[in-house]
């Protein structure tokens, strides 16, 4: 019996040893594998550096999507935000054009920087449109000081304080009523008003007369004569001359505000036609 145990015991230390060295084998035999594998990896990778900007840009990759996402801060900046800016450098403008955005930003206390794009956009408009563009850029300095989010007491908007109730239709295309605070856009629907304006007056001061809603009285305020007078200092600073009229650097004019007993007995503020007149 006791010699039986002891055959046992033997087998089974046996066994085990038998064991161990094979597991020690199996484990050097891989490691050596592992290390071989990582040399034979080193040598490819310096040999071809593509395939390791490869191997690195999917490891950082897998490292990125392992990290949790950053819980933004109520303050970030997002990066996108220069497209939704209407600004650009004065430097960008032909000679003339760059003279009219400085002499308005000295006059109406404004950054020259998004005046460079309105008179860009007044340029390219009255080429398309055979409007002078210093008269568009006049009709936003009395206008609205070219504030574009201006509103007077009667509800017109924007830059060329536009009757955004009578010509909702107009900014359909643009993306609906809220655009009338679009500089560019507020511009654009201005002009075509203006357009409707001269076309049906006849002539640019009756168009003019039109516009502020005056065209069946008998005085328009004097609207006519300032939109005309700044027109003509802007096409003075154009031209490279001095204005007759230096600009009053302290303030610029005001938003014109529309003659309340002149409104109810036109009716409506004629300027704005709505496109079915």
């Amino acid at each position: 019996m006791k010699q039986a145990l002891a055959a046992t015991a033997r087998g089974l230390r046996t066994f085990w040893s038998d064991v161990a060295d094979g597991f020690f084998e199996i484990t050097h035999n891989g490691f050596a594998l592992i290390g071989l594998s990582i040399v034979f990896a080193a040598l490819a990778l310096v040999a071809r550096p593509d395939l390791r900007e490869t191997g690195e840009a999917q490891l950082m990759g897998w490292l990125q999507s392992r990290n949790p996402a950053p819980v933004p801060e109520p303050t970030d900046l997002q990066p996108n935000a220069i497209d939704r800016t209407t600004a650009a450098s004065p430097s960008e403008l032909p000679k003339q054009q760059a003279a009219v955005a400085y002499w308005l930003s000295k006059k109406y206390r404004v950054a020259a920087e998004p005046l460079t794009v309105l008179v860009a956009e007044a340029y390219d408009i009255g080429k398309r449109t055979k409007l002078d563009p210093t008269l568009i850029l006049a009709i936003m300095a009395v206008e609205s000081s070219f504030n574009p989010f201006a509103q007077s007491n009667v509800g017109a908007q924007g830059l060329m304080q536009v009757m955004t109730r009578v010509h909702g239709d107009k900014y359909e295309r643009a993306g609906g009523t809220l655009t009338a605070f679009d500089p560019v856009t507020n511009m654009r629907v201005g002009v075509k008003v203006l357009q409707e304006c001269i076309s049906r007056a006849g002539s640019l001061e009756g168009g003019l007369r039109y516009y502020v809603g005056a065209a069946n009285l008998e005085d328009d305020g004097g609207y006519a004569g300032k939109v005309l007078a700044e027109h003509e200092r802007l096409r003075q600073v154009a031209q490279g001359r001095t204005p007759s009229v230096t600009p009053n650097r302290s303030q610029g004019l005001p938003v014109v505000e529309r003659n309340k007993s002149n409104e109810s007995a036109a009716g409506q503020k004629v300027a704005l036609l709505d496109s079915n007149s």
